[in-house]
This record gives structure tokens, C-alpha cells and sequence, in this order.
């Protein structure tokens, strides 16, 4: 099993910046693929950026490229989403997944295994 814990949220004026950290316990952290995803109210979770196993490839939604880099610390065993130029369509709860299977980084859900609680990011205008 893998646990994750994310933090770093908070409010923030757009055009401002924050981190999220996603911490992982269990499993060996370099043994599955990370992802960031978030869900505004009222609407569907959806993805925003991953990490393979090995930091070697990362992935995004157009409309964080650019202003989102996801990064891992493997001896931290922390996955960090660093976020600029923050706006107010950024606002939503954030969450962390691990994805266990050995194929190639990806954006669908369904291939998450484990999630975090989330933490809430509010961009205001």
C-alpha cells in the first residue's frame, strides 16, 4: 500500500505562487508513477500533471504547462507541484495518486491506485 499526505494549499492573490507537497509512505517510493489532480466545486476531478517513476518523464494539461512543474525528491519520498501565475480557474482541491502499474506516466484517472485527502487552493481575483 502507499499513504499520501498533501499540503502547501492555501489563498493566494493571481498571479502569485504556491507549492504543494505530496508526502509518501509505504511502498518504496521509486516503485510507481505520481500524479496531481484537482476538482473544482461542482465540477470533475481532473488531471493536471505526473511523474514517472524515475523523474525521468513528466506529463501536463495545457493549461498548466508553463506555469506548473511537478518535481519528485526520493529522499524526501515527497513529489512537490510547484505552481506560478496563479489564476482564479486554478482554484480547486488538489490531489495526490500513485499510480503502481508498470506502464508508461498517464493522465487517466482510472490508473491511480492510491489517493490523498487533497488540500484546497484558493486563487483570488
Amino acid at each position: 500500500q502507499v499513504q499520501l499526505v498533501e499540503s502547501g494549499g492555501g489563498l493566494v492573490q493571481a498571479g502569485g505562487s504556491l507549492r504543494l507537497s505530496c508526502a509518501a509512505s509505504g511502498r518504496t517510493f521509486g516503485a510507481y508513477h505520481v500524479g496531481w489532480f484537482r476538482q473544482a466545486p461542482g465540477k470533475e476531478r481532473e488531471f493536471v500533471a505526473a511523474i514517472e517513476w524515475n523523474g525521468k518523464n513528466t506529463i501536463y494539461t495545457n493549461s498548466v504547462k508553463g506555469r506548473f512543474t511537478i518535481s519528485r525528491d526520493s529522499a524526501k519520498s515527497t513529489v512537490y507541484l510547484q505552481m506560478i501565475n496563479l489564476k482564479p480557474e486554478d482554484t480547486a482541491v488538489y490531489y495526490c495518486a500513485a499510480d503502481l502499474s508498470i506502464l508508461s506516466v498517464t493522465a487517466l484517472t482510472d490508473n491511480y491506485d492510491y489517493w490523498g485527502q487533497g488540500t484546497q487552493v484558493t486563487v483570488s481575483s
